[in-house]
């Protein structure tokens, strides 16, 4: 039986205008234009997403639910999932794009001992602060050790793992796979030079995970939830290779590496899908799970 981690609410579809909107011009806001013909101002957690949320994207969107905030909301809905069509193998596929559902999926993967190797953890609590980060959930695992558990969302795979302006060399390999053969990988994004790092915030937290974990007396997680039911293996990111080496040494130095794959559909549910995706943190290698 299919465990469901995540329910949305009504779901509403659109296909973005532009981005930034039009009327508003931080890039975490689109124009998008919904079934009805109208057009309403989308909130873009995950900015363009690589082009699942930029122009033409056909997108699933969720009412947020009002804040406590006299301020009034600037949009009207949040940008949630990606329709995504691969027309050359006829398949369609729906994304989760918003980073902090990934944050929501892993809490209800943890009550339902979905993680490997988390199971029956006696507490937890969300967001707490150790050194200098942030970390996504702290607390007492089965066994009664105390472990630090942070998330990464996965919404991005191809069938190769190469930049952009190098994948046209591969176009033979890419068409001699099955849909569901994509590499998830993560980080990807905006960066002003190729040698910056993609996400220095994700590079702190692996590399204070690391710190941690040498001391020896707290489990130090780092869990990848990919969002998309479309790929059969997951590793970091060619396109950083600066964060590349640091998660290879922080596991080497005892950073636990999960990942949990998840299946949505157009009714805004999410399912669980597996959570030993083969695992590569360096040079095709594969990590034992």
């Amino acid at each position: 039986m299919s465990i469901l981690l995540l329910q949305l609410g009504n779901v509403f579809r659109g296909e973005v205008v532009k981005r930034p909107s039009k009327h508003c011009k931080t890039p975490y806001v689109a124009d998008v234009q919904i079934e009805n013909g109208d057009e309403i101002l989308g909130h873009s957690l995950s900015l363009g997403c690589c082009g699942l949320a930029d122009k033409g994207s056909e997108v699933l969107m969720t009412i947020p639910q009002s804040s406590t905030s006299n301020k009034k909301a600037v949009c009207s809905h949040r940008i949630d999932l990606s329709l995504f069509r691969d027309l050359e193998r006829n398949e369609e596929i729906v994304i989760g794009i918003n980073p902090k559902i990934g944050e929501n999926i892993a809490e209800e993967a943890l009550k339902q001992n979905c993680i490997r190797n988390l199971i029956n953890v006696q507490s937890y609590t969300r967001e707490v602060k150790i050194m200098n980060s942030r970390f996504d959930f702290a607390g007492i695992d089965g066994n009664g050790k105390p472990f630090l558990l942070e998330v990464k969302n996965v919404p991005l795979a191809d069938y190769v793992d190469v930049p952009k302006k190098e994948r046209n060399n591969y176009i033979d390999e890419i068409k001699n796979k099955g849909f569901d053969e994509k590499i998830a990988y993560f980080p990807d994004g905006y960066r002003k030079n190729s040698t910056d790092v993609v996400s220095p915030r994700a590079l702190k937290h692996i590399q204070e995970l690391e710190e941690i974990a040498k001391k020896g007396t707290v489990r130090t997680i780092l869990c990848f939830i990919i969002q998309r039911s479309d790929a059969n293996r997951f590793q970091t990111s060619n396109v950083d290779l600066i964060y590349k080496k640091a998660v290879y040494q922080a596991h080497q130095n005892g950073v636990e590496i999960n990942t949990i794959q998840v299946d949505w559909n157009k009714e805004g549910e999410c399912h669980f899908v597996r959570n030993d995706l083969p695992i590569s943190l360096k040079n095709g290698e594969f990590i034992p799970i």
